[in-house]
């Protein structure tokens, strides 16, 4: 029998929150996995969410892991482009996405 691919997916970006609270909020939605889109799966500034660290932070709470980068990765200006209209963004790649978007 093929998987029923119908069933409701949520974003959760992980900001500064720990595992726990992570992991709570997932939990709380219902969510089995965790699917990481990050071309680049790993934080400077949170480590906890790196992904050699996180799937077995996870496993407590019965939550699983999966990196595909294919489904993310990072938005690069696109050169045909005209001058970005998102220039409140000070942080290229921020406004690169909000280009994107």
């Amino acid at each position: 029998m093929a998987e029923d691919f119908r069933r409701p997916f949520f974003t959760i970006g992980h900001s500064t929150r720990s595992i726990e609270e992570m992991a709570e909020l997932l939990r709380d939605a219902g969510a089995e996995i965790v699917v990481d889109v990050r071309k680049m799966p790993r934080s400077r500034a949170n480590p906890q969410f790196n992904t050699d660290v996180l799937p077995q932070a996870l496993e407590p709470w019965g939550i699983g892991y999966r990196h595909l980068a294919a489904l993310g990765g990072l938005r690069g200006r696109e050169r045909q482009w005209s001058a970005s209209p998102n220039t409140l963004w000070r942080n290229r790649s921020f406004r690169n996405y909000a280009d994107y978007a």
